[in-house]
């Protein structure tokens, strides 16, 4: 009897466990080998995480105003279409679903499926097999867990928040302790020049932001938090700043207990700060580690799910996703559209092959996203937002995004192009589909496309069926009369 809608259910305490448990996941206990590879020194690899945490204090800001301005949920998705157009926010949309949310679930997955399998196979390393088996495994855990309860996918998510700040904290602790002792031998030449690729420093900046990313998850769920307005901000702040705080204790414990090469030669460098600090915790701090990428993968189902049901909504994507569970409240039809291509990617990808591949579409799109900040506000002056960052930061965050992404293309040039050939490759798709369809309002993208053919494809099926029986009752009816 009651209207069927995404209900308020994200309180200020479940909005900051969703950016905790979004942000703190497999980053921190994978991105250390990949910041330090490509920064060339340990001086410098922490220069790179300290840049992205400020970084993403940048983003976070003009994101918590985007979403004080901007009502809807959708995130990237809403933000782009609301400020810069259709097409843009399309080329989005199609990056996200077929290369960006993809690759990142299957980056989380792996790094779940590696950590819980190391404690049954150390020293040795899991058998890659075994790995993505146990990373599937989980995946369809937290997915069937979002089709069942918008409150119990929020309720593991506060729980396994606590367990990722733990688990920050038994890496931290020991490390620091170590350092008070005066085992500082690794920091010696800390700025060692002679390592230092300028080229490779955007691959550091994709890796280090990989770990921070998550800080925009609220910006999803907008229309399912509980006053907003107050919430966006207060939440962003005092999430993003508790983790640059932790991530930079947890890398300086990191290069306190192993050595450079220790790092660049380990798969997995938390398990490895675990065998040399202390064994008895051996096999306790994987598991932790797996529960963090668990939180993460639930995080992530949980937000890109609404981004295709206010597609739907929006008419570029189809009407189906924007269908709601009728006795559970949830998006079902969006949660599960994302199952084959993240088990695809986990069965044929490399975790940081993937990384780069994904991360050039991601901030290309943030970048225009906190670009459309700027365009909004020059547009909508006389637009009262209760939350406002200084102008500078936008034009900042932005500037540094774009120029990250296009020298990204001097670093990694094969995987940045395979990323930028599924951008560009959203072009046709939205000019043969999109664009015609939604000059005319119709909800379907792909109804134009066929209306001159199978034109009853876009009507539906219960008007259809409406009008069909019309028909046969005339021709009924004139029978009748004629006999």
């Amino acid at each position: 009897d009651e209207a069927v809608f995404l209900r308020k259910k994200i309180t200020l305490l479940r909005a900051f466990s969703l950016l905790i448990g979004s942000m703190v996941g497999s980053g921190i206990f994978i991105s250390p080998k990949g910041v330090l590879k490509n920064s060339g020194s340990v001086g410098f690899s922490l220069v790179v995480w300290f840049a992205c945490g400020l970084l993403s204090m940048f983003g976070a800001l003009c994101y918590a105003e985007l979403g004080t301005r901007i009502t809807k949920s959708g995130g990237h998705y809403i933000y782009i279409l609301e400020t810069l157009g259709p097409l843009p926010s399309f080329l989005f949309l199609w990056a996200e679903f077929f290369a960006i949310r993809p690759a990142n679930s299957a980056v989380v997955s792996l790094a779940f499926g590696r950590y819980m399998l190391e404690p049954f196979f150390a020293p040795c390393a899991a058998p890659v097999p075994a790995v993505k088996l146990v990373s599937l495994l989980g995946y369809y855990m937290v997915l069937t867990l979002n089709s069942w309860s918008v409150t119990w996918s929020a309720r593991l998510q506060t729980a396994l928040s606590i367990v990722k700040l733990l688990a920050l904290a038994l890496i931290i602790v020991p490390g620091m302790m170590l350092l008070a002792q005066g085992q500082t031998e690794n920091f010696q030449n800390a700025f060692d020049r002679q390592s230092l690729v300028l080229d490779k420093l955007p691959l550091a900046f994709y890796a280090g932001m990989f770990a921070y990313s998550g800080w925009f998850q609220t910006s999803f769920v907008r229309e399912e938090l509980v006053r907003p307005e107050r919430n966006i901000p207060l939440a962003v702040i005092v999430s993003v700043i508790t983790v640059i705080v932790g991530y930079m204790l947890t890398n300086i414990s990191y290069y306190t207990v192993l050595g450079t090469q220790d790092v660049l030669a380990s798969p997995a460098v938390a398990v490895s700060f675990v065998q040399r600090a202390f064994k008895s915790l051996i096999s306790v701090v994987p598991v932790l580690v797996a529960l963090s990428c668990f939180g993460t993968m639930n995080g992530g189902i949980f937000t890109f799910s609404r981004t295709l049901f206010v597609a739907s909504r929006e008419g570029q994507w189809p009407p189906l996703f924007s269908m709601i569970h009728i006795r559970r409240h949830t998006p079902l039809p969006a949660v599960m559209l994302m199952f084959p291509l993240v088990t695809a990617m986990v069965c044929i990808g490399d975790i940081y092959h993937l990384m780069n591949f994904f991360s050039f579409s991601r901030w290309l799109f943030i970048g225009l996203a906190t670009l459309g900040l700027i365009v909004h506000r020059h547009r909508h002056p006389e637009l009262h937002s209760p939350f406002k960052v200084p102008l500078v930061v936008p034009v900042s965050f932005t500037i540094i995004c774009l120029f990250t992404v296009a020298m990204s293309f001097y670093s990694d040039p094969v995987n940045i192009s395979i990323g930028c050939t599924m951008v560009l490759s959203g072009f046709p798709v939205y000019y043969l589909i999109i664009h015609r369809q939604m000059s005319n309002r119709c909800r379907s993208p792909f109804c134009k496309y066929i209306s001159s053919e199978l034109n009853f494809l876009f009507i539906p099926l219960s008007d259809y069926l409406t009008h069909k029986l019309q028909l046969l009752l005339e021709v009924v009816q004139q029978e009748i009369k004629t006999y």
